[in-house]
């Protein structure tokens, strides 16, 4: 046998169901609901959203980057606890319509008429007056006054007179219904169209995701989700002239592949630039393949996008397409030929030093900017580099970032410095540092520079080394003078050609030491001569650390300007070394050789800080252009919509619509010739406007006819 449960178990658990339905209705649940929802909007807006891991460590540090992460603040809107909460949220706002909706209802339908004639008394807004009507006629008369302000109303006929109750703006209680079910039905809408329907067919279907690499044709299926999938949000790379119909979703946890049921041919993508260098307008002309062979052509513009058997194709962004990249590869750090590297964005190549086979380098090709606008006003052009490359910075406008996007400031002078090539150097361990070059030199100060940018990591800004253009506008003469200062039999030859231009004939002795301090000058310049053993050094911090370390701090000044001008002429004697030696013309003193050698000289000294064996220079390219899809499948977003305009209704029938409640109380015999007739008023919210209505209708009906 079988106990049954006892009435007070029962009673507890229908109890605690109802506690629970209880809270979950309440306004303090919803009302927490919300605040954790703002709080995660307000992190997911902080933190940018679905960044490279490396940059959260950069900012958070490893071991908040790591909480972080596992609190999933990195992806806040597809993260399980922020979907939970959209349920709650969904289902308090449901119980929540559910418990008071038959009460509204119930209460549009009820006027209230049978409140007490004595109630009436009680009232805020209250009046009282004799017409000298019969009870007929005065109730004639209310009705008629009643119908021409907009009021709906019902009479009771009481044994000492009538009862009269009327209403006006009954739709206020609605906007309450209104604006919760838009709650409830954008909740839903967007939990429709966000990351959970993917995440329980992954869950449900065996579905993983994938994170790594090859060609999108041999990722198996279990990382790819069907045609039938009824909602997602995925992007999709198409190169011009190309045709793709796998889209990628980004997940926290990797990617999964999307196939349309579709293709996608991009025929031409077209970028239209302002002044500021900013895109004005980006669109796309595209070809959609259906898999029965026909074909739809369309234009994607921003915010124009092309819906196609219920998917919308937007035009989200553009990229490169593998564009065909031409180099000339110039040795930094060691002697050598320059040489011809090929290659196209996206693609990788390996560098060997012909000295050592083991000494290799992988040259990954990361991008192509055909045109970069930059502000170089006179005023934001900055001051010479210092001697560190970490110091070294480009014009205010550039030193965020390369391209087109830096700030203008008021005061500009907008110009297009040309094409400019991004790769990485990678070494055998694995390491790499990112490298940014112009194509074409750009004028700062007065001379012509050509910019060789640098960053350790992506969080990082470019660093710049600035050098200069020769009168031909190429890195040549700059290139050689590094290449001889690093040879000892060079760096001879410009320290007697310098002498013989400046020491006096009949000196021998002065003209010897004179050499010796060129030679010298030159030697710690190029790093040859180790002044300190703890830290090596060369460029001018070499010339300051010789400085410190033998002439006493009295004699410092002086000494400095001396091995200052020394060192410059004797750089300028190899500059006409190393053109003589390539059958050029010596540079002629002036103004444009001063400038010349006052840039060479601080870039010669930065470049022994520049953390790479070659510098990269763009020689060509045939630019290839990508656009970026982002493709819809949205059955939320109609809800969304109607849930939008439920909103605007609810919140307008709120704040603008007043409900208020009249009663009249109609006293005195069918049949007598006057009546008493009393009034009085009831509103939700009480205002001086309600005052004056009052005030006119009470004129009205209580004048005498």
């Amino acid at each position: 046998m079988s106990a049954s449960p006892s009435g007070s178990e029962v009673q507890g658990g229908s109890r605690w169901k109802q506690e629970t339905v209880e809270l979950l209705s309440s306004m303090r649940f919803a009302i927490a609901l919300f605040t954790i929802i703002c709080i995660a909007s307000v992190i997911g807006t902080v933190v940018q959203q679905h960044q490279p891991p490396v940059n959260y460590v950069n900012q958070f540090g490893p071991f908040w980057a790591e909480v972080f992460g596992r609190l999933g603040l990195y992806a806040v809107y597809s993260t399980a606890w922020f979907l939970l909460i959209l349920v709650f949220l969904v289902v308090s706002t449901s119980l929540c319509v559910a418990r008071h909706t038959p009460k509204i209802l119930a209460d549009l339908r009820n006027y209230k008429e049978n409140i007490r004639e004595s109630a009436l008394l009680a009232f805020h807004l209250k009046a009282s007056g004799a017409l000298p009507l019969d009870r007929a006629q005065a109730l004639a008369r209310v009705s008629e006054v009643l119908a021409n302000d907009g009021w709906k109303g019902k009479a009771q006929v009481r044994e000492g007179g009538v009862m009269v109750a009327a209403r006006q703006g009954a739709a206020n209680k609605l906007g309450y219904i209104a604006a919760h079910s838009a709650i409830v039905l954008i909740c839903i809408g967007g939990l429709l169209d966000g990351d959970l329907i993917v995440n329980a067919q992954m869950a449900l279907l065996g579905k993983s995701t994938y994170a790594g690499g090859g060609l999108i044709k041999d990722v198996a299926p279990e990382h790819r989700l069907s045609t039938a999938n009824p909602t997602f949000r995925a992007n999709l790379y198409v190169p011009e002239k190309a045709v793709a119909g796998t889209a990628v979703i980004n997940l926290t946890s990797g990617i999964v592949l999307q196939d349309l049921p579709f293709q996608v041919e991009l025929k031409k993508f077209v970028v239209e630039y302002y002044d500021t260098g900013m895109p004005k307008l980006f669109a796309s002309d595209i070809v959609v393949h259906d898999a029965d062979g026909t074909k739809t052509e369309a234009k994607v513009k921003v915010n124009e996008p092309f819906i196609h058997k219920g998917i919308a194709i937007y035009q989200s962004s553009f990229e490169d397409g593998g564009s065909k990249l031409t180099l000339m590869a110039r040795p930094m750090g060691r002697p050598g030929a320059p040489f011809e590297v090929k290659g196209e964005v996206g693609g990788v190549t390996t560098l060997t030093n012909a000295a050592s086979q083991t000494d290799k380098l992988q040259l990954e090709f990361t991008g192509l900017r055909t045109i970069n606008v930059e502000n170089l006003a006179a005023e934001n052009a900055g001051s010479t580099s210092g001697a560190d490359v970490r110091k070294v910075d480009l014009v205010g406008s550039l030193g965020e970032h390369l391209g087109s996007g830096a700030r203008v400031k008021a005061d500009k002078k907008l110009h297009n410095v040309g094409p400019s090539v991004t790769y990485k150097l990678r070494d055998a361990s694995g390491q790499a540092r990112e490298y940014s070059n112009y194509m074409i030199p750009v004028e700062l100060d007065g001379q012509k520079v050509f910019l060789a940018g640098v960053r350790d990591s992506p969080d990082q800004a470019f660093r710049y080394l600035r050098i200069p253009a020769d009168e031909r506008s190429t890195l040549d003469d700059w290139m050689q003078m590094k290449a001889a200062l690093a040879d000892p039999a060079s760096r001879m030859e410009a320290a007697r050609r310098y002498v013989r231009q400046s020491a006096p004939a009949d000196k021998p002795e002065l003209a010897q030491q004179l050499e010796a301090s060129v030679l010298r000058a030159l030697t710690l310049f190029a790093g040859a001569e180790a002044v300190r053993k703890d830290a090596p050094s060369a460029g001018l911090v070499a010339l300051q650390d010789f400085i410190e370390t033998n002439v006493p701090e009295a004699d410092r000044s002086r000494t400095s300007e001396v091995l200052i001008r020394i060192l410059n002429g004797g750089l300028f004697e190899l500059l006409n070394l190393v053109r003589e030696r390539a059958g050029l013309a010596a540079l002629p003193p002036g103004e444009d050789a001063q400038r010349f050698m006052g840039q060479a000289v601080l870039s010669l000294s930065d470049s022994f800080a520049y953390p790479a064996p070659l510098l990269l220079s763009l020689t060509g390219f045939d630019q290839v252009q990508a656009s970026v899809f982002q493709v819809t499948r949205a059955p939320g977003q109609k809800l969304v919509y109607l849930g939008c305009g439920f909103l605007i209704l609810g919140v307008f029938a709120m704040l603008y619509i007043r409900e208020r409640r009249l009663w009249i109380w109609i006293e005195g015999p069918a049949d007598a010739p006057s009546t008493t007739v009393t009034l009085a008023l009831s509103a939700t919210r009480q205002t001086m406007d309600t005052d004056k209505d009052f005030d006119a209708l009470k004129t009205r009906m209580l004048q005498t006819p």
